[in-house]
């Protein structure tokens, strides 16, 4: 059982996959921090963030096992990993790897970008997890204020915009809905609501197989 999980940033569905695959027991992949686990291994040896052969070496050797959220959300790594991601071989690379993952029993539940689309197209239940930038950005607001630090909302929603601009805009696997996707919008939804209406699915899914 794959369950495929696409969506812009701060839109809630790393919260949600993450409450799945507890739910189900379950393997979780947050495919954009294999990016950043290859951007930080990169920065970590010196390595420059231009040259996509030296970042494909990388790529093949992330353990996707295990990856640490906390020190991967760094800002300077996402800068990094931003770099990178727009880079064809590095983005062959790590679509191999998350194959790999999404194969695992007793089932896998992957979020990104472009995991209906691109990396599980086969996946039995795809989810397309949805908010307006005003509602993305004002939790991303709430999340850094709430950890003690300072941000401007204007900045985090000029960021939000411009994040989905890149992410919608790239010509390799640009995010958007796969054709069979449920679509979450979560600007009004409480995330409990959320994971009731993607058990539905996933429950009727589960009955088929």
């Amino acid at each position: 059982m794959i369950i495929a999980i696409d969506g812009p940033a701060a839109a809630g569905k790393g919260t949600l996959s993450r409450l799945i695959a507890e739910n189900y027991g379950f393997h979780h992949l947050d495919t954009g921090l294999t990016y950043r686990a290859t951007a930080k291994a990169l920065l970590d040896a010196g390595l420059p963030l231009d040259d996509e052969g030296v970042a494909a070496e990388m790529a093949c050797s992330v353990e996707l096992a295990g990856l640490d959220r906390e020190i991967l959300s760094a800002h300077e790594i996402g800068e990094a990993a931003s770099k990178i991601a727009v880079m064809p071989s590095v983005r062959r690379a790590l679509v191999e790897a998350q194959r790999a993952f999404s194969s695992r029993e007793p089932g896998t539940v992957l979020d990104g970008r472009d995991i209906g689309t691109v990396v599980c197209p086969q996946a039995p239940v795809k989810l397309y997890v949805t908010a307006s930038p005003e509602v993305r950005a004002k939790r991303r607001f709430d999340e850094i204020v709430g950890k003690g630090g300072s941000a401007s909302f204007d900045a985090i929603f000029d960021d939000v915009k411009r994040r989905d601009e890149r992410d919608m805009g790239r010509a390799d696997s640009p995010l958007k809905p796969a054709a069979d996707a449920h679509l979450l919008d979560t600007s009004e939804m409480s995330i409990e609501a959320a994971f009731q209406a993607a058990k539905v699915l996933i429950d009727a899914a589960l009955d088929k197989a």
